[in-house]
């Protein structure tokens, strides 16, 4: 439940950002906004289900060996239908909404014709790994177990806007399969067509962070939390 709601939220105020609100916050807007909002809910639900909210960030912590793959499992399917219903309920809102761009955009992640600079698709597969292995890398660098605390929220947030500052452009940005997901089932048409390198890439970038943390912090978790770590979804229950 808390990997539903959290992602629903996500997508709702993250991409509501983009859609309802581009010609007010403008692109820097919008990475804030999606920072901001993975900073309230990590602080919020990172102690009952780490508050991944992203399909992505769940991979890196499988391959890290901080969650076992039923966890993980049920988690991705959480997320995917928190996305859904998060951009059902913007949908709901912004079709009440004068001008609001619904079909062909509404959110949704792009590359060619679909991108603001018309990046390519190679360029757009590389972009995603490399935005998606930042946020990961962070992501697996603040948290120890499962859960996040402290100043992690903060690192998260702040390393998620970053990406978007960079990625709004390129692709409209993913890093997260679930938050692309749900945007392209309303938008339709070529956001359905490009999807597959919004869901591939991100876990691809997830992937190599994982491997590349296991590298420049060998002991950052010790036995015991790998044991915990398998029951990390108990208090999601």
């Amino acid at each position: 439940m808390a990997e539903c709601l959290g992602t629903l939220l996500l997508v709702f105020f993250g991409v509501g950002a983009a859609v309802v609100a581009p010609d007010f916050i403008g692109s820097v807007g919008i990475a804030l906004s999606f920072g901001l909002v993975l900073l309230a809910l990590a602080y919020s639900l990172g102690t009952v289900s780490g508050c991944h909210v992203n399909p992505a960030v769940t991979l890196g912590m499988l391959v890290a060996k901080r969650i076992d793959l039923n966890v993980a499992v049920r988690y991705w399917v959480a997320q995917v239908v928190g996305g859904i219903l998060g951009a059902l309920l913007l949908f709901l809102v912004a079709t009440q909404v004068p001008g609001v761009e619904i079909g062909g955009r509404f959110g949704s992640n792009g590359f060619g014709d679909r991108s603001s600079v018309q990046i390519n698709t190679f360029g757009a597969f590389v972009a995603e790994i490399v935005l998606t292995f930042l946020l990961v890398f962070v992501w697996l660098s603040v948290t120890h177990r499962v859960a996040m605390t402290g100043f992690g929220p903060l690192a998260a947030g702040l390393a998620l806007a970053m990406v978007h500052l960079v990625g709004i452009p390129l692709t409209g940005t993913s890093v997260n399969p679930a938050r692309s997901i749900g945007p392209a089932l309303f938008a339709g048409g070529s956001a359905l067509t490009q999807l597959w390198l919004f869901i591939i890439a991100p876990l691809v970038g997830a992937v190599l962070a994982a491997l590349a943390h296991g590298v420049t912090h060998p002991s950052t978790v010790s036995a015991d939390d790998m044991a915990a770590a398998g029951h990390g979804s108990d208090r999601a229950r």
